[in-house]
């Protein structure tokens, strides 16, 4: 049966703040491809992910995305448009399917304002999430494709419970800001190097170890950042359950 604490965040809670969002909190079930939210959208609900990924991209004129932020069971979905106007800071897409929390925003924004020790989790958790946004966009300026490539399935190895990767080639290429032949050509190089293995809209992570050497440095450092503010993330695939650690500044 899934639990509400397969979220790390949610895990990470006091008994009394997990009590206060408890009673209002719901298991879905998340579809790749999935739109949560549109740029500017009203955000009325809060997601935890447990194996799911969602992505927030920004879309420009032409009708490109760029990747900005990454969440997984990690984190929560939505709750950063909500501190202010609720409008959603630009699309939350599925990346890849599983399961969810959802709570009401009104019911955390509560929890959020009356609760000193739920509020200080997750001021650390937006610190995090702000500098992996800064990391994203200096990678997405600076680094090769192939490195970013292996940075972006790495990310989303820690976020899941498992080796295969539910991704299409196009998907992969909208979040690496690229056409989809760039992305076959690296995919069809790491799976030589016997680094991944693919089927048809499946990339299993056959070595780990070795699309860490080839990942750029922001892979790193995005974790040593969460590291630094309490995070654990084990390494992808794991099953075991990896709260939150308790942090005092």
């Amino acid at each position: 049966m899934i639990s509400h604490q397969e979220n790390w965040l949610l895990a990470a809670l006091q008994t009394d703040d997990f009590a206060i969002l408890e009673t209002q909190l719901e298991i879905v079930e998340l579809r790749s491809g999935q739109v949560l939210y549109e740029t500017g959208a009203i955000v009325d609900h809060a997601y935890f992910p447990h194996d799911a990924m969602v992505s927030l991209v920004t879309i420009m004129k032409d009708g490109g995305t760029v990747e900005m932020a990454v969440f997984g069971r990690e984190g929560v979905v939505g709750f950063a448009s909500a501190l202010t106007t609720r409008a959603s800071l630009g699309r939350y897409l599925v990346q890849l399917p599983g399961s969810a929390s959802r709570v009401p925003i009104e019911t955390l924004m509560e929890a959020f304002d009356s609760r000193p020790n739920l509020r200080a989790l997750f001021f650390r958790y937006i610190e995090g999430l702000l500098s992996q946004t800064f990391q994203i966009t200096a990678c997405n300026a600076v680094h090769g494709v192939e490195a970013r490539c292996c940075r972006w399935l790495l990310t989303a190895h820690d976020r899941v419970t498992r080796d295969e990767l539910p991704l299409t080639h196009e998907f992969l290429a909208e979040m690496l800001g690229v056409q989809r032949p760039t992305v076959s050509l690296i995919l069809r190089t790491l799976q030589t190097a016997g680094l991944i293995a693919q089927r048809r809209g499946i990339i299993v992570i056959a070595d780990r170890q070795g699309i860490e050497e080839t990942a750029c440095e922001c892979y790193g450092n995005i974790r040593e950042r969460f590291s630094e503010l309490g995070f654990r993330f084990p390494k992808g695939g794991q099953k075991e359950a990896a709260p939150v650690l308790p942090h005092q500044p």
